[in-house]
């Protein structure tokens, strides 16, 4: 009898849990449907409340949003594009770097540089903004675009998790076997250990792309002129007008295309994370 029960307690608990995980998943997608349903509305129905069906303003609130000439949105979304990839780019492969080198050199102040660098993890933007626009300021790179991604070369969080996941994924016997056959360092980390880090940098790409195109707080203490402002400022900038020009058709139609882009580099990143959770499954 216990023999009988057990497949179906195990199934009873399976049926609980897959309820449990498509109720998470319909409670994460809806607020994606509320931003497609109220992006195809205008204001005054947006204001009569919510509605589970698509409207008809789809094309009137995304030819508002482009022809607003206060209001440069196709330049936004280049400029956050470029500030996005280039600070994913540079976080991802200098902390990689960063790590490789303290995974796989041996020296005095190895234990001081991590312990450094993790220190440095744990200070808020905000405590460095007033030092960081000072040398923006110094190096002339105020209202520049180079001074919202340049600093993702030092990256900390995305230092930590390479260095964790080089512990457990990057034995020392393929890099002293890559020096032996004649490797330069270089070659080494570009050749055999970056490809053996792709579902690492899927991740944190996703991270650092995602976390510099929602960022506020420093483009809107460096950039100025309205040709170079961000995505996020500008749905700053369109929230905050005046309530008479206010329009939540423009609003969450503006969110909706600085959600897109999101979705893409997730979509395009998410088979290096799929392996790399596969590769785990494997060697556990």
């Amino acid at each position: 009898m216990m023999k009988h029960r057990a497949p179906g307690r195990l199934r009873a608990r399976r049926a609980v849990a897959y309820v449990f995980l498509a109720f998470l998943c319909v409670l994460c997608l809806f607020f994606f449907y509320v931003l497609a349903i109220n992006a195809t509305h205008s204001h005054f129905e947006i204001q009569r409340g919510f509605s589970f069906l698509p409207g008809r303003s789809l094309l009137t609130n995304l030819k508002n949003v482009l022809s607003d000439a206060n209001l440069p949105v196709l330049s936004g979304i280049r400029n956050s594009l470029i500030v996005s990839g280039m600070s994913a780019l540079l976080a991802v492969y200098f902390s990689a770097l960063t790590a490789y080198g303290i995974h796989a050199y041996d020296f005095k102040l190895r234990k001081a540089a991590l312990a450094f660098i993790l220190l440095i993890m744990t200070m808020p933007t905000q405590v460095s903004a007033l030092g960081f626009y000072r040398l923006m300021s110094r190096m002339k790179l105020t209202d520049t675009l180079t001074a919202l991604f340049l600093p993702s070369i030092a990256s900390p969080t995305v230092f930590y998790f390479m260095i964790q996941y080089m512990k457990s994924n990057l034995p020392m016997e393929i890099i002293e076997a890559a020096r032996i056959d004649g490797a330069s360092e270089f070659g080494t980390f570009n050749r055999i250990v970056i490809p053996m880090l792709k579902p690492a940098m899927a991740v944190q790409a996703i991270f650092s792309f995602v976390g510099a195109w929602n960022n506020y707080f420093v483009p809107a203490l460096i950039i100025n002129s309205s040709k170079k402002k961000t995505l996020p400022i500008l749905i700053a900038q369109l929230r905050s007008a005046d309530f008479l020009k206010f329009d939540m058709g423009q609003v969450y139609m503006l969110i909706a295309i600085a959600i897109l882009p999101v979705i893409v580099v997730y979509l395009c990143l998410s088979k290096f994370i799929v392996a790399g959770v596969a590769l785990g499954g494997v060697k556990g």
